[in-house]
């Protein structure tokens, strides 16, 4: 076993198996190893793929910048060929991909072996992952505490050290949320950074974006050096950037200007403790020579809520009427969990013209945050409104659909926005309440500002480290290897 696989990050494992330090065999079994010891306990892991990739580790490593480094897929939305993509659900529970999708091929090409999907609540449609169908993923910080969602199986185990980096995606924070429960580094990409092809080209009318959470930002900047770019017949994409993310994270910004938000857009008590980190972490940027002082961003936050229920809505019941009439399954609703059956019922209510409507809400957010950032740098707020929610407190199995989505939104108030026009952001694990669970803070840019995002994140890293901040679990796991 490898006894310090935790202390690298993926490029770190990546370098040492070329400098045959370890092997990459070696590399895989530790993770593999480590996955099955913990998963029991946190439940991060719903379709394991370990033979899948000691297979594509016999197959031949190409030589790209993660070669031989393990990774997990999200369960939704993610096609890898002859891996089970059930999104949560006991609907999708017999469904196996044929194919790689264009984003997975990508990872293949860079050399990460691909461990099986991770956990995510049915749908994706929640910040804790927490489905019905495969039971709730705990944080490793404290199993008694979701890891958010819905990308909480990936946050999980990266959190936990089963591997440096797992892929995610995010349609209305869903990377960045799980990312500040756990304390690691978020990013979200502009839209259509990441291709969604080949069967789709865009998730949720743009608003989702695939990339991951990771222990450290260079690992993040180098992944989406390698999966960044459009598909052959994508209809946009976003910018294309001069140079490399990974580049960037190595330069210092230059002085930005940046707006702090601290107080939440729908008017809801926000944690003290939260608020905190984000005052220290303003007073950081500023030693760091930035300038900071507090803004507004103004855009309907209402209307904004109401655009995205009847986008999810559409999109998901659309999905799965298609797969029911495929099939031949006549109680589809039937097997699903009980909010999202009356999400989906009401999804079937709306007419074109309300889908329209809620395009052009997303359209008016995206020239808010034009305004907002023809002024200004950087938008900084929380990620957040709470820490890590108990279990149990945001699950879907609920008969109160409204009461859910407010749960929804006043929790993550500040993501959205950002899915909503298409701009990049990121959290960034600088903080820690006095319980110890970590806080995330959260960082925007405008369309196409990867770069700025990335720069000023490797500056926050060298000035306040994090990587060796491990949960519990994270050290217990480690010492038992």
């Amino acid at each position: 076993m490898f006894n310090e696989y935790a202390d690298y990050d993926g490029l770190g494992l990546a370098a040492l198996i070329r400098q045959r330090q370890v092997s990459a065999e070696e590399v895989l079994e530790t993770a593999i190893t480590l996955c099955e010891q913990g998963n029991p306990a946190l439940n991060a892991v719903v379709h394991p793929a370990w033979e899948q990739a000691r297979q594509q580790l016999r197959d031949g490593l190409p030589d790209g910048p993660f070669a031989g480094v393990p990774m997990l897929i999200k369960n939704t939305g993610f096609e890898v060929n002859d891996q089970p993509l059930s999104s949560g659900s006991h609907l999708f529970s017999d469904v196996i991909s044929t194919q790689d999708s264009t984003l997975i091929a990508r990872y293949r090409r860079a050399g990460l072996l691909l461990l099986g999907k991770s956990n995510t609540p049915e749908f994706a449609l929640s910040f804790t992952t927490e489905p019905l169908a495969y039971g709730a993923t705990r944080n490793p910080w404290d199993v008694t505490r979701s890891p958010g969602g819905s990308s909480g199986g990936s946050a999980a185990a990266v959190a936990a050290g089963w591997m440096p980096l797992a892929n995610a995606s995010d349609g209305a924070g869903s990377t960045r949320v799980p990312a500040s429960h756990c304390g690691l580094f978020g990013f979200k990409p502009s839209r259509m950074r990441n291709p969604l092809g080949p069967v789709a080209v865009e998730a949720i009318a743009g608003m989702s974006t695939p990339h991951a959470v990771s222990w450290s930002v260079r690992d993040s900047a180098a992944l989406l050096d390698v999966s960044a770019g459009a598909d052959r017949g994508d209809p946009y994409a976003a910018p294309a950037s001069p140079y490399s993310y990974l580049h960037a994270v190595t330069q210092a910004p230059r002085p930005l200007r940046i707006g702090l938000i601290t107080r939440s857009p729908l008017g809801n008590t926000l944690d003290p403790e939260i608020l905190q980190v984000v005052n220290q972490t303003a007073s950081l940027c500023s030693s760091l020579g930035h300038q900071v002082e507090p803004a507004e961003c103004r855009y309907d936050i209402e209307a904004l809520m109401r655009a995205w229920r009847i986008i999810l809505g559409v999109n998901v019941a659309n999905g799965i009427n298609s797969f029911a009439a495929a099939r031949g399954i006549s109680d589809a609703l039937a097997r699903l969990e009980p909010v999202n059956q009356q999400w989906i019922t009401e999804g079937l209510s709306w007419r074109g013209t309300d889908y329209l409507w809620a395009v052009n809400q997303l359209h008016a957010s995206a020239r808010a945050m034009g305004q907002f950032f023809s002024q200004y740098d950087i938008l900084l707020s929380p990620v957040t409104s709470a820490v890590a929610p108990l279990l149990g407190e945001m699950r879907g199995d609920t008969h109160d659909l409204d009461a859910f989505y407010q749960r929804f939104w006043q929790h993550g108030p500040f993501t959205c926005v950002f899915n909503a026009s298409g701009c990049p952001a990121m959290s960034v694990p600088l903080g820690m309440s006095r319980a110890g669970l970590p806080i995330g803070v959260h960082f925007g840019a405008a369309f196409g500002e990867e770069a700025t995002l990335f720069s000023l994140a490797g500056q926050l890293e060298q000035a306040q480290p994090w990587f060796h901040r491990r949960p519990l679990f994270n050290r217990s796991s480690h010492v038992s290897v």
